[in-house]
């Protein structure tokens, strides 16, 4: 053990003892080595007084001799290698042994400069002093070093009330500086904001320093603080159990029933509730429709009209209209509602089939045609003026009209009223229209081309024209060939010429 006298600069300030737990052994150089010097004991002073500063300290301790001790000085000198120590525990005694030898540990004394007295509290507080630097606890005692710590605490209290260090004299509030002793927090220092920081599931004291359990750590989604007290809570959708601790879910659909839409239905859910369709229902702008109709449709086609379902039928079906059935298709006779056939009409299941009478054949499912192809060109009756005075037109007939002033008689005939007179030169005389000593009905029967007369004319026609065109080829043909052959002919007499004269040459 290493005992350590601390002596102020001050003289008037007086001696106390600090005990340090080492393993330090040796001499003066340990002393040295920790900023202090090796301490001597005035056995002169009375036992009282040395006890005080030594405590309850027993053993063998290397120390300074001092005048006064009863050791001699040539005693101390005598061997190269003898050093004084004190012996502790009993009667205070001085010895010599060899430097060498391990004893319990040497007393040391320090002087420190700036101490600051006693920490000012109240009544029922009561302040614990150390040293950190040493790992050393202090009592009784007014003065303290630089250095030295003090936590302030109620008596009975669980968590101290406030920690101060001594620096130039003066104590300074816990948290300080990070870089001090960690800030003097318990747990961590913050060096960014110089200040304390607790572990997970521990919270900050309102000391600022210590870290205690968090109040809220035990609660399942957090708690509140009224006062100085904590109360769990829960979130949107939950409630505090019986432990006040724990969340239960709340379920909404049997205690709110919160969706009241036509078919809509409510599943439960943690912490909430979520409105769905029910079955047969579908949910379309945010609405439920009702499509249970669309599993009984017969024909399985089922559209929305107006907001609802309806069934509907394949081509040529439409909806049952009997006992309000809307689910049944029933066919259609398109035979008595739409009169699809020019002659015969026969209705079938989904569908219509069209029949001709004798002498006539289906032409496109529902047209009936002559079996001769007899194909009807219209004719303008008008062209043979067989009206008085005026003609209209029309397919397979014509409209005879008279001018202001004649009467129409016979369909065709304009005769003059006998009270009609407008003023002008033709007003007395009928207009002067051409006659003809046959006279017409109404309508005429348009005489008929066959289409087999039609198909006839072309062809002739097509074969005259590939006829014409391949006698004109072949008279082209025959002249060319005349030419060349003359061609030819006149140019074998030149050649037949030349040799002739190369001969003779």
């Amino acid at each position: 053990m290493l005992l350590l006298l601390y002596v102020a600069t001050d003289p008037l300030t007086p001696f106390f003892p600090l005990l340090l737990l080492s393993l330090l052994l040796g001499n003066t150089k340990c002393c040295k080595n920790e900023g202090g010097e090796l301490s001597s004991v005035d056995l002169g002073q009375p036992q009282e007084t040395l006890r005080s500063l030594l405590g309850e300290l027993s053993g063998s301790f290397w120390v300074e001799p001092m005048k006064g001790t009863g050791v001699k000085t040539g005693e101390a000198a005598s061997g190269p290698r003898n050093c004084s120590s004190v012996l502790t525990g009993g009667a205070l005694m001085m010895s010599f042994s060899l430097c060498d030898e391990k004893l319990d540990g040497f007393l040391c004394r320090f002087s420190f400069e700036e101490p600051c007295g006693s920490l000012l509290a109240g009544g029922d507080v009561q302040v614990r002093y150390n040293l950190s630097h040493w790992g050393l606890k202090v009592e009784d005692t007014k003065t303290f070093p630089q250095g030295a710590t003090a936590v302030a605490e109620k008596v009975g209290a669980e968590d101290p009330d406030s920690m101060h260090v001594c620096f130039g004299g003066k104590w300074f509030h816990a948290p300080w500086n990070c870089e001090v002793m960690g800030g003097g927090c318990e747990h961590k220092c913050n060096s960014s904001t110089n200040t304390c920081m607790c572990p997970e599931s521990q919270t900050l004291h309102h000391n600022n320093f210590t870290c205690i359990k968090d109040p809220c750590a035990d609660c399942k989604h957090g708690c509140e603080q009224k006062g100085d007290s904590f109360f769990c809570k829960c979130e949107k959708g939950f409630r505090l159990a019986k432990d006040r601790k724990s969340c239960l879910d709340v379920d909404e659909c049997k205690e709110q029933d919160p969706c009241k839409g036509v078919g809509m239905g409510c599943e439960n859910k943690q912490g909430g509730f979520e409105c769905k369709c029910k079955d047969g229902f579908v949910e379309e702008d945010k609405v439920c429709v009702d499509v249970s109709i669309c599993d009984k449709c017969e024909h399985m086609k089922c559209n929305k009209h107006d907001g609802i379902y309806r069934c509907e039928c394949h081509e040529g079906f439409r909806v049952s209209p009997k006992n309000n059935n809307t689910t049944f298709c029933t066919d259609i006779n398109e035979c008595e509602h739409y009169h699809m056939c020019d002659h015969t009409c026969e209705n079938l299941f989904g569908s219509y089939r069209c029949s001709c009478d004798e002498g006539y054949e289906l032409v496109e499912g529902h047209t009936c045609e002559r079996e001769d192809h007899t194909v009807c060109i219209e004719i303008d009756e008008c062209i043979s003026n067989y009206c008085d005075q005026q003609c209209t037109n029309t397919f397979g007939s014509y409209v005879c009209s008279c001018s202001p002033g004649y009467t129409l008689v016979n369909q065709y005939n304009c005769v003059k009223n006998e009270d009609h007179t407008d003023g002008s030169q033709d007003s007395t005389t009928a207009p002067d229209f051409p006659t003809t000593s046959y006279i017409p009905g109404p309508t005429r029967q348009p005489s008929g081309v066959s289409v087999g007369a039609f198909v006839g004319i072309i062809l002739c026609t097509v074969f005259l024209i590939v006829l014409v065109v391949f006698l004109a080829h072949h008279i082209l043909s025959r002249r060319g060939k005349m030419e060349s052959s003359g061609a030819l002919k006149a140019q074998e007499g030149e050649a037949h010429g030349l040799h002739r004269v190369a001969t003779d040459a």
